[in-house]
């Protein structure tokens, strides 16, 4: 009787060494299986006969290739599902991009400024809860979250006044290059504490209400009122009068009011808040730092995630937050870039869909040079917004003549521009040919670069100047005159930053 093979020696053990375990319960077993000899193994090396490839489930298959979109995902299959490509023809789908990407639209959260909102809303939660007057100065470039960021805090604070069970604030939020006088914000603000009442007299409105906050029984039982005065640079006159009048409303002994003043001008806290300290009124200052590479692509990517599909290639995305980031840090100049992506891109798609039905109709062959062009447009499965189309969108929008004029100067007039930028980024407008010379040589010296000597370098002033780069002043000290930059610092680093020498002079 010939001897039958056992399952634990023969080739069958490694296909179903996984389901031993339960093999052996079903049986009843209990028994440990044995381990093989080192001289089986060794036979089964030498044997001719191909042992069976141990076979793996689909699941198993699927997260060891290196390759598939499931590698990396710990077998969670309830996450999200992968997103389709979007379809740049579809009216519905291209109207939503341009919804996301609007600067109009307001995101649910507001990422990269949690620490500037968390400084306001505590400063809000303690002048609500102890019914104390206080302002805020909220300053930073153009583009850098500020109006967005008070609004959220605004609901912030009208919802924890609620749970806590005080008062909620009234709200006075205005934008005030609205305001046909400067002075008629002081309208506003009384007209919220006394709507139906009219002034009468010669009586001002910001006297009416300094005599209001004086007064202990004028505002008995009333709500504390929450002022967001947008756009303040628009209240900057010859004098600062109302600016100054502003703020000293919450100095007043049972003021009621909590002023969040944002401006674009970072140097006017310096300028102007040292006046108001003098006076026993010190604003605190938020400073909205403009967005970094990271932080613009983190905006542009929260944005796009509300959309069940993907709309841009990532390469795409990092090249407008570099560019943009690299320019101003405006993430209002970023999502516009976006948009004029994906309209070059649906542009493209129309024109390439155009010559085709004209070929159609005319009833011609479709040539040897068409062929490609249409095989690549009917098998297109990837309609994402590529990084040729963003690179033709920045060129766009930041493409001027002045760039052009930047990028054909000599290498040492370019130097002495980065100086400048780098000379002008604390917030000076002006400064003396000795000053930018000194900044100069330190930037040619770190380069090891040979600087050109002070009357080269006066002449090289002279051409800048002529060219509408520079304005050179008058002074019987050659290294006395005054430079001023005329032109915009973002097209100087825009220009130059296609040169690593200058991307790092530039940092």
């Amino acid at each position: 009787m010939p001897a039958i093979a056992d399952r634990n020696s023969s080739p069958f053990k490694e296909m179903v060494a996984t389901r031993s375990g339960d093999i052996a319960r079903f049986n009843g077993c209990c028994t440990p299986q044995k381990r093989s000899l080192r001289s089986n193994a060794a036979a089964a090396k030498e044997s001719p006969v191909s042992t069976p490839m141990k076979l793996k489930s689909p699941r198993r298959r699927l997260n060891s290739n290196p390759n598939s979109p499931a590698n990396g995902i710990k077998g969670d299959f309830n996450e999200k599902p992968m997103k389709k490509n979007w379809n740049p023809k579809d009216f519905e789908q291209m109207r939503a991009v341009k919804e996301a990407l609007h600067v109009s639209t307001a995101p649910s959260t507001v990422v990269c400024r949690q620490y500037e909102q968390k400084r306001v809303l505590e400063f809000c939660k303690v002048c609500v809860a102890q019914e104390k007057a206080g302002s805020l100065y909220v300053c930073g470039c153009p583009g850098t979250g500020k109006s967005l960021s008070m609004e959220k805090v605004k609901q912030q604070v009208i919802e924890w006044a609620t749970m806590e069970g005080l008062q909620s604030p009234e709200v006075l939020a205005m934008n005030c290059t609205s305001l046909a006088n400067t002075s008629d914000i002081f309208s506003k603000i009384l007209g919220k504490h006394q709507p139906k009442k009219k002034l009468t007299g010669s009586t001002s409105p910001s006297q009416h209400l300094q005599n209001l906050y004086s007064s202990k029984q004028s505002l008995s039982g009333s709500k504390m009122m929450l002022i967001i005065a947008d756009e303040l640079d628009y209240l900057i006159t010859k004098d600062r009068a109302v600016l100054h009048d502003l703020f000293m409303l919450t100095t007043f002994p049972f003021s009621k009011c909590i002023l969040l003043g944002i401006a674009n001008s970072i140097d006017l806290a310096d300028r102007f808040l040292p006046r108001l300290q003098s006076l026993n009124c010190k604003p605190m200052v938020v400073t909205f730092r403009a967005y970094s590479k990271d932080q613009i692509l983190s905006i542009l990517q929260e944005r796009l995630s509300v959309l069940p599909y993907i709309v841009f290639q990532q390469q795409a995305l990092e090249l407008c937050a570099r560019k943009v980031a690299a320019a101003s840090g405006d993430m209002r100049k970023a999502l516009c870039v976006c948009r004029s992506a994906a309209e070059i891109h649906e542009a493209e798609l129309r024109e390439c869909a155009s010559n085709l039905s004209l070929t159609s109709v005319e009833g011609e062959f479709i040539s040897q040079q068409t062929a490609p062009a249409l095989e690549i447009f009917q098998s297109q499965e990837n309609n994402t917004v590529r990084i040729d189309h963003m690179a033709l969108a920045l060129s766009k929008a930041f493409r001027s003549p002045i760039v052009d004029t930047i990028q054909s100067l000599p290498q040492h007039q370019q130097i002495i521009l980065c100086s400048a930028v780098k000379f002008f980024r604390g917030g000076k407008k002006d400064t003396t040919v000795g000053e930018l010379n000194k900044s100069y040589i330190d930037i040619c010296k770190s380069s090891l670069i040979p600087p050109v000597g002070i009357l080269e370098f006066l002449s090289i002033l002279r051409v800048l100047n002529d060219q509408g780069l520079f304005k050179l002043g008058q002074s019987r000290d050659d290294k006395s005159k005054r430079v001023t930059l005329k032109v915009d610092e973002a097209d100087i680093s825009f220009a130059l930053q296609g040169v690593r020498f200058f991307r790092n002079c530039l940092q």
